[in-house]
């Protein structure tokens, strides 16, 4: 994405000196009609890549990444889930990646998948808008602070608005393991289910800093 950007900033750069560089020569010489329709091919090029830096404009979405020492653990236990609610905003935005800070004593890596729900009211409605199951590992601590975990979730096209749900569901039982995520205060509190069978459930006050990077869409 960042390479991208990069290249589309590169372009309309040798696009708009180009275009300096042949209004230059107009206004002091008689151009062919060759040069001329070179120019208004430059001209055109160049309001595309421009729309398209337009169309490309990210943000990110949710709580405020932390590192400190506050925090809210739970047990990996297979189908369980920790997530918190993230207002999307009234238009339609594309999730790019996901991003939290957790910290994992347990003796090994910690797998688990991302679920995206609407909310419905208070809770979060039962439609898992990811289609596709997309992994990510909570890695074992070698040191005291919060690990940054990201999962890229561009390749899937997961588009929403309005208030969701954005939850990670750990994929295998890891008996004694206590993943500790780093938290907010006072930021929509934290979600959370203790196996796939149970009921959603709310800590309030405290919310895990989960964060979404976002694309916004027409």
């Amino acid at each position: 994405m960042v390479i991208c950007n990069q290249f589309k900033h590169t372009i309309v750069y040798h696009l708009i000196t180009y275009l300096i560089y042949s209004f230059m020569k107009l206004k002091y010489h008689n151009l062919s009609k060759t040069s001329t329709l070179k120019i208004i091919t430059a001209c055109l090029l160049c309001f595309i890549a421009i729309g398209s830096f337009a169309q490309d404009k990210t943000k990110t979405i949710g709580n405020k990444a932390r590192k400190g020492s506050t925090n809210t653990s739970f047990t990996a236990v297979k189908g369980a889930q920790v997530g918190v609610m993230i207002n999307a905003g009234h238009k339609h935005v594309e999730l790019l990646k996901l991003n939290f800070h957790a910290d994992n004593r347990a003796g090994d890596s910690i797998a688990f998948k991302v679920n995206i729900y609407q909310m419905n009211g208070k809770l979060p409605s039962d439609t898992n808008l990811v289609k596709e199951e997309i992994k990510g590992i909570i890695k074992k601590n070698n040191t005291e602070e919060h690990q940054l975990v990201s999962v890229d979730l561009s390749a899937y096209k997961i588009n929403v608005s309005g208030d969701i749900l954005v939850s990670i569901e750990f994929l295998t039982t890891k008996n004694g393991s206590y993943i500790g995520f780093a938290c907010g205060l006072f930021n929509g509190g934290t979600f959370h289910k203790d196996a796939n069978s149970s009921e959603w459930k709310k800590i309030p006050v405290v919310g895990a800093d989960f964060n979404v990077l976002v694309k916004k869409l027409k």
